[in-house]
């Protein structure tokens, strides 16, 4: 069997390469695809020796050989040509950000199961998978620990949509989440990113401390697993064991949880339905618990949840302007351009923007976030 892995530099890719290093060394690692890291990349091309590399990052790619011991370096249309021509038993998308859209469409249509945790494409372009199958074209495997938790319980049990009642999502709160917001304004991105439980990238570290990343998450279980928004709900639950709880219409609730461990998801999608070992440290245990606690998510403490609600999320282009708006005041937030607080006004800015293009491609799509960028760079 073989692997390819697109953001193989982040932290979902670098966790997959660990697990297949000492758990799964029949796999071979086909392809590995980076942003920017060139450095890291030339390592992980040296130690693991896939067929093929790409890194997305232009500037850098010049000064990147065509071959490093024996393994092809790949240009942007190289590898979509390859993807598009070649099928792959695994892949994992783990790329940030909207640009992942660029490969998303090639990646179905090559590989059999992918692992996704790139919740920005799903945002963006989840009305087209859902409207015309794509999903079905592949088998959609999501790596967040939220929806594998769904995932995974829905795989095993017997799935009627009609008997749900709601689905909750669980979020952290992240840094923040006793704190309300307009005490935020002199935060530092270095204290924003600081997660009280578990280390990501800064961009989903700021999701995490706004509850943004609860917003997108939400979008992506509506996409996913074909549930209403008026049947999904979010709960602060800072120990993080709670992943998801689906209440039925009969009263019972299920409680989906296990360790914060991003190891786990991988670890099931890399074994697919085989039966495998648990690691001791991986294991929960309810006993070294003495309580789990859940909170309502405060208007006061999570505004940008708040103003997700109001919004009309049956229109795709309200979701992805909510989300081109996040991303562009994250990265002015990391670049200390705006304060923290301000994050929550650029974000209603841009969703208040009126741009009625078409997205009912991935062509479109792309375009559209380009017009909505073009449009923030003059303002």
């Amino acid at each position: 069997m073989k692997i390819n892995i697109f953001g193989s530099t982040g932290i979902i890719g670098k966790k997959t390469l660990e697990l297949i290093d000492s758990n799964f060394i029949d796999l071979k690692i086909n392809l590995l695809c980076a942003k920017s890291n060139l450095k890291l990349l030339k390592k992980q091309i040296k130690k693991y020796k896939p067929k093929y590399a790409f890194l997305y990052d232009s500037e850098k790619i010049t000064n990147f050989n065509y071959k490093i011991d024996n393994t092809k370096i790949l240009n942007f249309n190289e590898l979509l040509s390859y993807l598009k021509s070649s099928k792959s038993d695994l892949s994992i998308l783990a790329i940030s950000g909207y640009k992942s859209l660029n490969f998303l469409e090639s990646i179905i249509l090559n590989t059999k199961n992918l692992g996704i945790v790139s919740k920005e494409a799903i945002v963006s372009a989840g009305h087209i998978f859902k409207n015309k199958n794509y999903f079905k074209k592949t088998n959609i495997f999501p790596l967040d620990s939220e929806h594998f938790s769904l995932f995974d319980f829905f795989s095993k049990n017997k799935y009627e949509n009609k008997s749900i009642h709601n689905i909750i999502l669980t979020a952290s709160g992240g840094p923040f989440y006793k704190r309300k917001y307009n005490s935020l304004e002199n935060i530092k991105f270095s204290e924003a990113i600081n997660h009280p439980k578990w280390k990501m990238g800064y961009k989903n570290s700021i999701d995490s401390a706004t509850l943004v990343n609860k917003c997108l998450e939400l979008i992506e279980a509506h996409y996913l697993f074909d549930i209403s928004f008026d049947k999904i709900d979010i709960l602060i639950h800072p120990e993080a064991l709670v992943h998801s709880i689906i209440e039925y219409n009969n009263y019972v609730s299920h409680f989906n949880l296990f360790n914060n461990d991003m190891k786990i998801p991988i670890m099931n999608f890399l074994y697919q339905k085989k039966s495998f070992e648990m690691n001791k440290n991986t294991k929960f245990l309810i006993k070294n618990y003495d309580s789990l606690n859940f909170f309502k998510v405060k208007k006061d403490i999570f505004p940008i949840y708040n103003f997700f609600l109001q919004i009309d999320k049956n229109k795709p282009q309200n979701l992805i302007k909510f989300n081109i708006g996040n991303e562009y005041a994250v990265n002015l937030f990391k670049n200390g351009k705006i304060k923290y607080t301000d994050i929550y006004k650029i974000i209603k800015k841009v969703t208040s923007l009126n741009l009625y293009s078409p997205v009912n491609t991935i062509k479109d799509i792309i375009k559209y976030h380009e017009e909505i960028e073009n449009k923030l760079e003059i303002s």
